[in-house]
């Protein structure tokens, strides 16, 4: 079933996810319709709290050398840490929930991660490169943060007057 992502400024955004301790047919349906909006809206990550469900869920699928975006491929990551954060690099991100809008953001170049999976069960993985960034981008959203708000003063005022002249453009 496809989800309705919502978009800012909803104040919805901002809220701080809780955690997960039920892991129950309930989360594992939530979890596969989570994976087909993504796919819909051709994104390669969501979190819970853009589909209006305050909890710490997301889910990362990077496309493949041919764009696509196999279900064996996504990951289903549920109260996730960062462990271990080095280096530093920019990128361009856009976000499902500020449709539109990319800027150059900066993140850790690598990280570890600890998480557990749909059924409960522990699991790490290292991330560098785009992982590492979109890894970073979702925990943000699951901590009431969006990606704009890491922008300098400037380029956040830029935003805010180009975001408010599309959507008057959108009426």
């Amino acid at each position: 079933m496809l989800l309705p992502i919502i978009t800012y400024p909803d104040k919805q955004l901002k809220v701080r996810s809780r955690d997960v301790v039920d892991f129950d047919p309930t989360l594992h349906t939530f979890l596969d319709d989570m994976f087909e909006t993504m796919l819909a809206s051709n994104g390669i990550g969501l979190a819970a709290i853009q589909v209006a469900n305050p909890i710490r869920v997301l889910i990362l699928c990077i496309p493949d050398e041919e764009g696509n975006q196999p279900k064996e491929n996504l990951l289903e990551i549920i109260n996730p840490v960062i462990h271990e954060p080095q280096g530093s690099v920019m990128y361009q991100e856009g976000c499902l929930s500020v449709p539109g809008f990319y800027e150059d953001v900066e993140r850790y170049e690598k990280l570890t991660l600890h998480y557990k999976n749909r059924h409960g069960e522990s699991c790490s993985l290292e991330a560098d490169e785009l992982l590492a960034i979109a890894i970073q981008h979702e925990i943000d959203h699951l901590d009431g943060k969006l990606f704009i708000e890491k922008l300098t003063y400037n380029r956040r005022k830029k935003f805010e007057k180009e975001y408010k002249k599309a959507l008057k453009e959108k009426k």
